[in-house]
């Protein structure tokens, strides 16, 4: 009988991962591992050799580590589920001139449910992950705060969890650095997994060519887009592009035109087949307006009160404060912010804990010229 009682930890063949389960099963849990497969390689067309955490290699190595440390291993197949939620969803919103966040949306909407439901099933009260993050409750509220090691921090991308999620949830590795992650591989004799290298990419884009992906998943996409115009934000044309939905926000390089300075991506109008290009200060934007918004360690923002947002992964955060519009929050920052990309997440911190999450719907303009040249292009 295990001191602690059964826990399902998710293995995706990656140090972290194997790691927390092997934590786990030192300190008196019954581990069971389970790994799932949310995406087939062969059928991504892509040019690379496989990698990540859907690859055969790594499926194999988690099942590996299960049986070295003689516990049960499964795999789950979730590739149905994480096909309509996440790719769908990936394409829908590069095809209405967003950026995606292809991993929050599978956190949110499939590995935590995924987990839960089998969890249930094998009677596991809690589950586990590597994620590089901590979780707190404060009077029967749970929520996220960033990880002891701050440069592999993962709480950006845990926003969407829900409570029932966060109540049941355990992270090995929340107080520990990626260089004692690897120690502790290498010293209980995992020496190739302490070695082993990180994969940054999406799952379902190895190659970490998004275009290409959605050339092939979209059937006549490149010939639907392509003679659009890229034009300054006095609407004068400075050439074609080869297609609005193979651009992103804050891009400057692969324009595929020289202007003898650098030039960014600042604006993508689905409807006109138009994106918009600028100089790095036309990026800045004074605030954005977040929709789907999960509350963490507050149920509502303090009006009065400064936070600090992300609006990417990498982002190092900006101050902030938050008012409410209909549905919708505003984040208005103290300073201007560039790169402000809709479909993007943006995370609000109290501190080191998460006070929300959301995606980002747009940013909004400094000056009234702007907003009357924003909607002349989207008319056309």
């Amino acid at each position: 009988m295990s001191k602690h009682g059964r826990i399902l930890v998710a293995m995706s063949g990656g140090i972290d991962s194997a790691v927390s389960a092997l934590l786990l099963h030192e300190q008196g849990y019954e581990v069971i591992g389970i790994t799932m497969k949310t995406w087939d390689y062969a059928s991504s067309g892509g040019s690379k050799k496989e990698t990540g955490c859907c690859s055969l290699d790594s499926l194999q190595d988690a099942r590996k580590m299960a049986v070295d440390m003689g516990f049960h291993h499964f795999i789950l197949d979730i590739r149905e589920e994480f096909g309509d939620a996440v790719i769908d969803n990936f394409v829908e919103e590069y095809l209405a001139g967003r950026t995606p966040n292809p991993c929050v949306m599978c956190n949110t909407h499939i590995k935590w449910n995924a987990l839960l439901k089998r969890a249930d099933g094998l009677d596991c009260e809690f589950i586990a992950t590597g994620h590089y993050a901590r979780i707190h409750e404060l009077d029967g509220r749970y929520y996220v705060s960033k990880a002891r090691d701050l440069v592999k921090d993962q709480s950006y991308v845990l926003w969407g969890l829900s409570q029932e999620a966060m109540k049941r949830s355990k992270f090995p590795l929340s107080e520990m650095l990626k260089s004692e992650t690897r120690q502790i591989a290498a010293d209980r004799g995992y020496t190739n997994l302490a070695k082993k290298a990180e994969s940054y990419e999406i799952c379902f884009v190895p190659d970490n060519d998004y275009r290409s992906f959605l050339k092939r998943r979209v059937e006549g996409l490149e010939e639907a887009v392509s003679g659009g115009y890229f034009k300054d934000k006095q609407g004068k044309i400075l050439g074609q592009h080869e297609g609005y939905p193979f651009y992103t926000i804050g891009q400057r390089k692969g324009l595929g035109i020289a202007f003898g300075k650098p030039m960014f991506v600042t604006d993508i109008f689905p409807e006109t087949n138009t994106v918009i290009l600028g100089e790095e200060e036309d990026l800045s934007r004074p605030a954005l307006t977040l929709g789907q918004i999960n509350w963490h360690k507050y149920a509502a923002p303090d009006p009065e009160a400064e936070y600090i947002t992300r609006i990417r992964y990498k982002d190092a955060g900006h101050l902030s404060q938050m008012s409410q519009i209909g549905a919708d929050w505003q984040v208005h920052f103290l300073t201007n912010v560039k790169g402000i990309a809709p479909g993007q997440s943006a995370v609000v911190y109290d501190g080191e804990d998460l006070l929300c999450g959301g995606i980002i719907r747009n940013s909004l303009f400094s000056h009234i010229d702007d907003l009357t040249f924003k909607m002349s292009q989207s008319n056309g």
